[in-house]
């Protein structure tokens, strides 16, 4: 990893949200998401505009934002968006200074989960980056399936670079490959990546991993040594996508990861008090009913 690189981190507490079994009331999205303001994470993942009967554990992200005090942070906001109009609404916020959309090289995922074909989220990233271009607002493409799947479609280092190249072509500048159901090997991860990343000086790649409690480690090795420098993660590893069916694979734990870098010594300029904070708040948030 070159280190004059610095690692940025996206705290996800949406993604740890969206698939939690009940509905987590709006006041406490939005203490959990004010604590998490403090500690000094580069971007926090906070909600999406999707339609509510798709996630319902989202269709408070309106109130939560516009409730949300961003004074005296300097993290930055992403929100979700899977079409057009979800992104149209998303663009009106000042807060939000970044769209994430999901984009499966896998035709049989990007299906299931947006309900269109590759062709039509081709169509979709290129009106969405056009809206972000003009509210200056910046466009993240998950690559998602971006180091295979479980359905059997055709994935191989081809694909993947015809899919990014696609991306750099329409000046997307945040591509990050995801893991979305939790099988890449530590092998694949870092296959993919060094694929990528010296190819396209002008995009900052991430890797948005989901992993068990045994292969985290391996995991996030695996995309460091390929010279990643973005990570998603999740306080306490919760959430993660609900279609995995393993409650064991979740999101990468975001302290693990931080214990990792610093070990590595790689400091981030995080106030550990606030992340001690945060930790122990995530049990308040995260609690079977």
């Amino acid at each position: 990893m070159n280190h004059s690189e610095p690692v940025i981190i996206t705290e996800c507490p949406r993604d740890a949200m969206q698939g939690w079994p009940h509905f987590i009331p709006t006041e406490k999205k939005l203490a959990y998401l004010a604590q998490l303001l403090k500690v000094g994470f580069d971007i926090i993942d906070c909600g999406s505009f999707v339609s509510p009967k798709a996630i319902p554990q989202m269709s408070d992200t309106r109130q939560v934002l516009d409730a949300l005090d961003m004074s005296g942070t300097t993290s930055k906001l992403l929100t979700i968006v899977a079409n057009l109009r979800g992104a149209e609404e998303a663009v009106t916020y000042d807060k939000v200074s970044l769209l994430g959309f999901p984009f499966s090289i896998s035709p049989t995922f990007q299906q299931r989960n947006t309900n269109s074909s590759i062709e039509e989220s081709v169509a979709r990233v290129d009106a969405i980056q056009d809206l972000c271009v003009r509210h200056n607002k910046t466009l993240v493409v998950y690559l998602s399936m971006g180091f295979g799947n479980p359905y059997g479609d055709v994935y191989n280092e081809e694909i993947l670079l015809y899919w990014a190249d696609q991306m750099a072509a329409r000046q997307i500048t945040v591509i990050s490959l995801a893991d979305t159901v939790g099988l890449a090997t530590p092998e694949q991860i870092n296959t993919a990546l060094r694929t990528v990343i010296p190819r396209y000086p002008a995009v900052s790649f991430g890797a948005h991993l989901h992993s068990t409690p045994a292969n985290w480690q391996e995991k996030l090795e695996a995309a460091v040594t390929a010279g990643c420098h973005r990570f998603d993660g999740a306080l306490k590893g919760i959430g993660g996508c609900p279609m995995a069916q393993d409650e064991l694979v979740g999101n990468m734990a975001t302290e693990q990861m931080i214990d990792y870098f610093h070990f590595k010594g790689i400091q981030l300029p995080l106030n550990t008090q606030a992340l001690s904070d945060s930790l122990q708040m995530a049990a308040g948030v995260f609690v079977n009913q």
